[in-house]
């Protein structure tokens, strides 16, 4: 069969862009985060996707992922997503070539709702309107009163019922910080991030402390690869306490196991890791398999649209250092309005234009 909008070029770009304060979590810290752009054309538009992940993608995606998808129909992003995956066989499918292949397969959808001039959601179909969002920073590295400051903004201003914190970093401090950024809220719900820093019995002993600040999801309280941990945890946790986890997934088969081990209350996944829309919307229809809600991580605008077409998500994370950079280098990206955000379905595709321009100095 011929391609009714064959494939016709793949290109990537990296960009390093420096964060505004230095930041840390409960397992490492950082000064800038690396956006790696995708564009591929086909039938006389051009579609794009990013990841946030190295700049050694590049190359793999320009090569074997390019050659791979190149004159297949660009309105069958499942095809070319298949293909990409088979091609990283021998590579490994996950990490790195993960982001890679993430990045290609959204802008491969975004090319398609752009050829039949169509908003991404509507492509989809949509399940609501509107998606809520939580705010999440409050880097280990941060002052109390820039904690603070960043927590009740997200609340006062962009109207959020829920914000998340990083924590770990120094276990002994953090029942203190919980409770200081719980002040800050006021009756808005606090979620609190470990990025894997305990062990079991650490993450036991502080829930009961940040039961006490009604703290309302715990996530990766120890590493999301020790699935037997995570599993103890939630069970002997305090009720009101969700344990969270699977940022991490790069496959399908992971969220799966994940799943079965009963880790967790809320599935996380992230379309610039675990394979694009193609793959999040598979682990969309596991968690409904499973009963369990799903939660968008990072990359909100990016996430936006799939996010309507997800049976049972919960929100998405409304993380500082991507919303900055989105803002900063996508015209389109989405502004929070009462806590949620909502696609503009006057704008085809993703509803994403690159910022050339501003976005130059920021090559890598």
């Amino acid at each position: 069969m011929t391609a009714q909008a064959p494939v016709e070029r793949v290109r990537a770009r990296s960009f390093k862009i420096p964060t505004d304060l230095p930041e840390a979590d409960g397992t490492i810290a950082w000064d800038s985060t690396t956006l790696v752009l995708v564009e591929v054309s086909g039938g006389g538009m051009q579609g794009l996707g990013y990841t946030y992940s190295g700049a050694s993608i590049v190359e793999l995606i320009q090569g074997k992922l390019a050659k791979a998808i190149e004159g297949l129909d660009a309105l069958d992003p499942q095809g070319a997503w298949l293909s990409m995956q088979h091609c990283v066989r021998n590579l490994g499918r996950e990490g790195l070539a993960a982001t890679a292949i993430s990045a290609v397969d959204a802008a491969l959808y975004d090319l398609k709702a752009r050829l039949l001039d169509l908003p991404l959601a509507k492509l989809l179909g949509s399940y609501r309107g509107s998606v809520p969002i939580y705010g999440s920073g409050g880097f280990t590295s941060y002052s109390d009163d820039e904690l603070a400051n960043q927590l009740s903004g997200w609340v006062s201003d962009d109207g959020c019922a829920f914000v998340k914190m990083k924590i770990g970093s120094h276990s002994e401090d953090d029942p203190r910080r919980v409770a200081l950024a719980k002040r800050a809220i006021g009756d808005a719900q606090l979620f609190v991030d470990a990025n894997g820093a305990y062990t079991v019995r650490q993450a036991l002993a502080l829930a009961n402390s940040f039961a006490e600040q009604h703290v309302g999801w715990f996530e990766e309280p120890v590493s999301s690869d020790d699935l037997a941990g995570l599993a103890a945890i939630r069970n002997r946790i305090p009720a009101g306490i969700e344990i969270a986890a699977g940022e991490y997934a790069y496959t399908i088969g992971y969220v799966r196991r994940m799943l079965e081990a009963h880790a967790v209350d809320v599935q996380q996944a992230d379309m610039t890791r675990c394979g694009g829309v193609t793959a999040f919307l598979q682990i969309a229809a596991l968690c409904e398999a499973f009963h369990v809600d799903l939660s968008g991580h990072c990359a909100p605008a990016l996430h936006l649209h799939v996010a309507c077409a997800t049976p049972r998500l919960r929100h998405l994370e409304w993380f500082h250092d991507h919303v900055r950079i989105e803002h900063m280098l996508f015209d389109g990206a989405p502004v929070p309005s009462k806590g949620v955000i909502q696609p503009d379905l006057s704008r085809p595709g993703n509803g994403l234009v690159f910022k050339e321009k501003d976005a130059a100095r920021y090559a890598a």
